[in-house]
């Protein structure tokens, strides 16, 4: 038996060209219904967790899926925005603990989120180093933004304008890196965490100013001082860092109720506060949407599961076809072998033993093919719930 093993192994080496194609084509075969199997399974329980962990989302009138993404995922375009007045008009009903979301910037690439100080115990965030954002400027980063920016504390990343000439609206703000989150498999570790006034900071919304009544008259800053007032031309310094020094300098351009928000999540008390909390948003006139997350993604698993039964059927035609040509290639491969197979005959290797020769390439072949689609699938399962929040949005 040994001897057949090597004989095989020897066989598949020196063709190895064929061998691998063909390797490679089975292991695609059996990987594709399990792929869209493990998407849709392991993404909607991925996806029902997160949405089960967030009772109630408010934001402007529009699309809840849309909402919902954002405000949970953090990886869609940002929907139309609200006030920050919205937050004390729950916090005012005495239902729920509000939490604000803007969540429209990004950082090399990652989503800022900016929130307050309750979002971390509420989803249950640790810290495995540093501490969380106490001051503007400063930001927590999750686990795999961490590993990715390949940041330490007190490193520093910066926001990434939104378009590439950004004169009057949001610019660059460097941010200090506080803290780092543990890692929890959810979308947390794919964000940068910071205070709501730094990214309405990013926004253009709050600024802060070089201390220009130190400034020398004869610097082209100082237009003129008119007793304790001193008046400055347009080249005033706009600050994009943020530090000890010019931090009591930022102030915010409007009243604070007035500034912009993406969602806020609204925490009730309990059930019995949830529906009441609910109800004051179903007037006809609101402009807001009051939304229960866990309905809008199971709407949307529900068409997913409907769709996957018409892949399913694609795919085993797709099976089909590739073992009738992997068929073909190995009946092909024995034409061609008739000579070498008669030369084992007549050097006196019996028949059993060449059909042995052969199912052992096969065997090979074919287990080589599963091991390969079983590592396709342990690297696909890493990354499914990205290629599920990629596919929907």
């Amino acid at each position: 038996m040994i001897d057949i093993l090597q004989l095989a192994c020897k066989y598949l080496r020196f063709n190895w060209i064929k061998t691998s194609i063909v390797v490679v084509a089975i292991a695609l075969i059996l990987f594709l219904p399990a792929a869209l199997d493990l998407l849709v399974r392991h993404g909607a329980t991925s996806l029902l967790t997160r949405a089960a962990g967030t009772p109630l989302v408010l934001g402007a009138q529009g699309s809840p899926l849309e909402l919902v993404l954002n405000s949970q995922y953090f990886e869609t375009k940002p929907p139309p925005e609200i006030t920050y007045s919205e937050v004390a008009r729950i916090e005012q009903t005495s239902l729920a603990t509000a939490i604000p979301i803007y969540n429209r910037f990004r950082a090399g690439g990652w989503p800022i989120v900016g929130t307050n100080l309750d979002y971390y115990p509420w989803r249950s965030l640790e810290l495995a180093q540093g501490r969380y954002p106490l001051m503007i400027g400063e930001c927590v980063l999750g686990a795999d933004a961490a590993k990715e920016l390949s940041v330490q504390i007190g490193a520093h990343v910066i926001s990434s304008p939104e378009e590439l000439f950004d004169f009057a609206g949001s610019y660059p703000l460097r941010m200090e890196v506080v803290g780092i989150l543990k890692s929890t498999g959810a979308a947390d570790d794919r964000a940068i965490f910071t205070d709501i006034k730094t990214v309405w900071i990013i926004a253009g919304l709050a600024h802060g100013h070089e201390d220009v009544t130190q400034a020398p008259d004869d610097d082209g800053t100082i237009l003129r001082r008119e007793g304790s007032r001193t008046i400055t031309n347009a080249s005033t310094m706009t600050y994009n860092v943020i530090h000890a020094g010019n931090r009591a300098s930022y102030h915010l351009h409007g009243k604070i109720e007035d500034l912009p928000l993406t969602a806020v999540l609204a925490l009730p008390h309990d059930p019995r506060a949830g529906a009441l909390l609910r109800g004051k948003y179903l007037r006809a006139d609101e402009s807001m949407q009051m939304i229960v997350p866990t309905t809008v993604i199971e709407s949307l698993l529900g068409t997913m599961f409907r769709l996957r039964e018409y892949l399913l059927l694609g795919s085993a035609l797709a099976v089909f076809s590739t073992l009738s040509t992997t068929s073909l290639v190995f009946f092909l491969a024995l034409r061609l072998r008739q000579r070498e197979i008669e030369t084992m005959h007549r050097i006196g290797l019996p028949r059993t033993r060449v059909l042995g020769l052969l199912a052992t390439e096969i065997a090979i072949v074919i287990a080589a093919a599963v091991a390969l689609a079983l590592i396709f699938s342990i690297v696909f399962s890493r990354y499914v719930d990205l290629i599920m929040l990629e596919i929907l949005t």
